[in-house]
């Protein structure tokens, strides 16, 4: 482990002063290389699915891992399209002169080594290795044994393609083993060489890394979210976004895991909308109110409200307004992605300014908590933390900055 810090560290350096043409054209046969890989890493996939369907893994865990021909295609396409986005280095962020002429200018600058421990994704191998690389950083990646066989293919073709590009393949380097010491190390910080480590799971293990980390960490944490119909909201609008956020895919982290309903609505909204989710295939958990519409609803407990699901279960309640809502939501969120439907503006601005979560919509399905959506291109995560990124990260927020000084022989009396 301390042999493959000093190799990204080295990396790192190289990355960081290549030109953005050249990132580029990594970025291009490294999506190349997926393509030309495919068999490989889809054969490596069909072997950790059958491992997870043999441990008795869920259907969300089972959608999280699997990959086939269109998702990778998809991931391939993902990395290719990370190209396109303008180059983040060098950007002069902001400039002034001071009075005694001196010229000053903040400009983007990479952040240098960043691990990334996840889990079940295998397709963040390939997001997190082509923004770190955008970004002119080095990629350490930490795959979760369940994916560890897809992650170490598709690392490959990572690597062949930055080696075809005349870049160093240690830029993105896989730990090449499923013992979680290798865990311990990377917290550590590989004895200087990591710069940030990004957790992206759980709650176990983005507990760890917090606990343990003696780096700067960017955490991710679990996306317990909420769609909060308010009185004013329309009945056909607000049926499309429930269902969308909760089952478009149930095992994102921006699947909705709380339906809050607002009293004034409920003779008209509450029960169509249960009843589409259960008619649909969701199991709901409900409060007494939502209880006593349909007997498929099942009590929700206290537990319940401050559940991530990643599956099809929603939990369900009545609540006494905008303030009930927005209290709810600070007691039991995860400040990732919370969403208002409404036709008052003036109540949207409400929730969207005190519901403090890194993501908050209006009239629109949590399910656009995805960088992609944003326009970033692939992401790394979704932040929650308050500190330097939050909310997608991508390429901007994988960067640092520095201060460039202009003179013209000024001295300091």
């Amino acid at each position: 482990m301390q042999a493959l810090g000093q190799r990204a560290r080295a990396a790192a350096r190289v990355i960081a002063l290549a030109p953005d043409s050249q990132r580029n054209a990594a970025l291009r046969a490294m999506a190349a290389a997926l393509r030309e890989r495919a068999a490989s890493i889809l054969a490596a996939n069909a072997q950790d699915l059958a491992e997870a369907r043999a441990n008795g893994q869920n259907a969300a865990f089972i959608d999280r891992l699997l990959l086939d021909t269109g998702r990778l295609d998809g991931v391939a396409k993902a990395v290719a399209g990370v190209a396109d986005l303008p180059d983040p280095l060098g950007k002069v962020l902001a400039s002034w002169t001071q009075p005694n002429g001196l010229r000053f200018e903040r400009v983007a600058t990479p952040l240098g080594v960043i691990a990334v421990i996840f889990e079940s994704r295998p397709n963040v191998t390939a997001d997190a290795g082509a923004l770190c690389l955008k970004s002119g950083n080095a990629a350490i990646l930490r795959a979760g044994s369940d994916s560890f066989r897809t992650a170490t293919e598709i690392a490959t073709a990572l690597r062949q393609g930055l080696e075809a590009a005349g870049l160093p393949g240690d830029a993105i380097q896989l730990v090449p083993t499923r013992d979680r010491a290798a865990v311990g190390e990377i917290l550590k910080g590989l004895d200087g060489a990591i710069d940030v480590v990004v957790p992206r799971g759980g709650k176990s293990l983005v507990a760890r890394v917090q606990s343990e980390a003696r780096v700067p960490v960017f955490a991710h944490l679990d996306g317990n979210c909420h769609v909060y119909v308010h009185a004013q909201a329309d009945f056909a609008m607000a049926r499309e976004i429930v269902l969308n956020a909760k089952l478009r895919r149930t095992g994102v982290c921006g699947s909705a895991e709380t339906l809050l309903v607002d009293e004034a609505c409920a003779e008209t909204l509450l029960a169509p909308l249960v009843a589409a989710l259960l008619d649909a295939g969701c199991a709901v958990r409900g409060d007494a109110a939502t209880q006593a519409l349909d007997a498929r609803v099942t009590p929700a407990t206290e537990a319940d409200w401050a559940t991530e699901y990643l599956d099809a279960i929603i939990a369900v309640k009545l609540v006494a307004g905008l303030d009930a809502a927005i209290a709810h939501v600070e007691r039991y969120g995860s400040h990732h992605t919370d969403a208002i439907v409404t036709g008052d503006t003036d109540s949207a601005a409400r929730f969207l300014a005190e519901v403090d979560s890194a993501i908050v919509l209006h009239n629109a399905s949590t399910q656009f908590a995805d960088g992609g959506e944003f326009g970033f291109g692939a992401e790394i995560g979704i932040a929650t933390g308050r500190m330097h990124a939050r909310g997608p990260v991508g390429v901007e927020q994988l960067c640092s900055f520095k201060y460039r000084v202009h003179g013209s022989g000024q001295i300091r009396p």
